[in-house]
């Protein structure tokens, strides 16, 4: 459910040629992943043991354990930057390659190293500030353990230092070297270009300077296939050294902010739900339970497909996971009653984005900790919205399926549905359990994310073949790499929103905005149209990420009930990642349907249409968003 997507699901292929999709560089930097591997793995151990203990101690007990929380937010960002180097090492970072697979073959290897070469500018240049402020922060010292804060902030260069490793060894053994020295040159040349004219920039009009670095340079590294956190990165730390007198330990200190938060613990956490989702087949059992309810009317795969993604949303935490898990189980059947290819792709990213709402979201969790939304709020609020977007597309499904030929199709006999929802019933009760629990405020976000891991494990062991050892390190470390890509993304993006805020722009956008004709519906206008787009280009969450802590103030200056204009931003952003030709997901849906983009970019627009339609009806009622708190 999550809008995050790997970019080596893009495309086809999609990887940038800098970084392998697999580990496969160099023999000695693949070993020293190892330990990297091993430790991120044990930290997710202690964060999840840690978390457990906590709640026994506070509920069953009463009596709170303080250190746990200072333990877990040092095994947390040692987690996140170990994880960014393990996701660079799997090229797991998010990426836009659209442009890059589109050049020739000569000039994609100079973009490749050029690609490259920045991040590896980025890292180098922040790392010596990421290592004074680890040292500054020495004097700072936990409240329960009496630790310096150096012991947790030490993960920031040890992770940039790491990533740095990694860069230099793959430009080193996969691009030519006459593209690397080009490569080197040409950002050597604009660094010094920018450092000498730093004076005369600092005169410029800051609007000019923000357009500069944080649209034109920032666009230009998107293009060229740099990871999304290292272009916020290069954008906030560019604009920051060459046009103001900010000293940059600044930047450092807003990605620790960015990406320290405990409400954000729950986002690895719930990954990991996702992973044994797959591995113990819980979401299968779902699928089946629905097709045996509702499979032989017409329509009826159509349903269960959408039921499937909406019920599974609520436990994997990743659209992939979703799409992964109910089109293997569906599309023969739908096949078989005569649904083409490209309509069954269609309804199954539309429907992917329709159940991003529906808790657990990272999305949401990540929403609420950076623009301060009560994240119960938005999963109580979020149920309902999906509720209003699959009932859009159910309504488009049956007018489809008018025509589907159903012959043959029986309803299951009762005894068969009371097996399978017998098999399927612990598995059902677990997005309920998730909500209510948060929604109630029986426990946090966090909390509760600690709980459903351990009952799909157990669930999952007892009932559904368990999970092997080694399949569970597996899952651990890719629970890391994966948490690691996004909040570095969280991190940069903290960075950049905060140099756009000080400058002032966010001030006068906040006037102009307030001051539409149309008021508060022309602003819902504006955020559906911005979102649209910046998830299509940016992919969902860092449009989030970056423009939350801007347009946030300026709905509530407005008027608007913070629950409300979340739900309305999530879902105009879900289906900006589902909207061809650029979307993510569009071409990830693509992928796991077995279909051709071009034969599917026909179908979806319907679809597309029902959810925007959807998104307008939410965005002009606000009950819709705040019924439920």
């Amino acid at each position: 459910m999550s809008s995050v997507i790997p970019s080596p699901a893009v495309g086809d292929p999609p990887v940038v040629e800098g970084l392998s999709a697999q580990p496969t560089g160099p023999r000695a930097l693949a070993r020293a992943m190892i330990p990297l591997e091993i430790v991120s793995a044990v930290l997710m151990l202690v964060i999840i043991g840690l978390l457990l203990t906590a709640v026994l101690s506070r509920y069953v007990f009463s009596a709170p354990i303080v250190w746990i929380d200072e333990v877990v937010s040092l095994s947390f960002i040692w987690v996140t930057m170990i994880g960014a180097a393990i996701a660079m090492h799997r090229n797991e970072h998010l990426r836009l390659t659209l442009v890059v697979e589109k050049l020739p073959p000569a000039a994609r290897g100079f973009v490749h190293a050029l690609a490259l070469a920045a991040v590896a500018a980025f890292l180098g240049a922040l790392l010596p500030f990421a290592w004074e402020y680890a040292a500054e922060e020495w004097l700072i010292r936990s409240p329960a353990l009496d630790l310096p804060n150096t012991w947790r902030v030490a993960a920031i260069p040890f992770g940039l230092a790491a990533m740095l490793a990694v860069v230099l060894a793959y430009a080193a053994r996969t691009v030519s070297r006459s593209h690397l020295l080009a490569a080197v040159v040409l950002v050597g040349a604009i660094a010094l270009a920018l450092k000498l004219g730093a004076p005369q920039l600092a005169t410029l009009p800051t609007g000019l300077n923000i357009t500069m670095f944080l649209v034109v340079l920032v666009g230009l590294c998107l293009a060229a296939g740099v990871p999304i956190a290292f272009c916020f990165g290069l954008g906030a730390l560019s604009f920051l050294a060459f046009t103001t007198n900010v000293p940059l330990l600044v930047v450092v200190g807003r990605m620790d902010e960015g990406m320290s938060s405990l409400i954000l613990v729950s986002v690895p956490i719930f990954v990991l739900l996702g992973c044994v989702l797959d591995a113990t087949g819980m979401g299968k059992a779902i699928v089946d339970f629905l097709a045996s309810l509702l499979g032989h009317v017409k329509a009826g795969m159509s349903y269960v497909l959408l039921g499937s993604l909406f019920i599974v949303s609520g436990i994997s935490g990743s659209k992939v996971s979703d799409m992964a898990t109910v089109a293997p189980a569906l599309f023969p059947e739908m096949k078989r009653r005569g649904n083409k290819p490209r309509e069954m792709v269609a309804l199954l990213a539309t429907g992917a984005a329709m159940a991003d709402t529906v808790p657990p979201s990272i999305v949401l969790i990540v929403l609420g900790s950076v623009a301060g939304v009560s994240i119960a709020g938005l999963f109580q609020s979020g149920f309902v919205v999906a509720m209003v977007l699959l009932a859009m597309l159910v309504a488009l499904a049956r007018w489809k399926a008018r025509h589907e030929r159903t012959d043959g199709a029986r309803r299951a006999p009762w005894r068969t549905i009371g097996r399978v929802l017998w098999i399927a019933a612990p598995a059902l009760v677990l997005p309920f359990l998730i909500r209510s629990a948060v929604g109630g405020g029986v426990a946090t976000a966090t909390e509760v994310s600690t709980i459903a891991v351990l009952y799909a494990l157990l669930i999952g062991q007892v009932l559904y073949g368990g999970i092997s050892a080694r399949k569970f390190y597996a899952m651990l470390v890719e629970t890391a790499a994966l948490s690691g890509a996004i909040l570095l993304i969280l991190g940069a993006a903290s960075a950049m929103a905060w140099a756009i805020t000080q400058s002032g722009v966010v001030q006068q956008l906040s006037a102009f905005m307030t001051g539409l004709p149309g008021g508060w519906i022309a602003y819902m206008a504006v955020t559906i149209l911005v979102f649209l787009v910046l998830g299509c280009l940016l992919e969902g969450l860092p449009a989030v990420l970056l423009l939350a802590p801007i347009m946030f103030p300026i709905a509530k200056k407005l008027g608007i009930n913070d629950v409300h204009y979340s739900m309305v931003v999530v879902c105009a952003m879900n289906i900006g990642l589902m909207m061809p030709p650029v979307g993510v997901g569009f071409y990830v849906a693509c992928r796991i349907g077995d279909a051709s983009p071009d034969d599917v970019m026909g179908a979806i627009w319907p679809y597309l249409a029902a959810l925007l339609a959807g998104v307008a009806v939410i965005a002009a009622v606000p009950w819709i968003s705040t019924v439920a708190l």
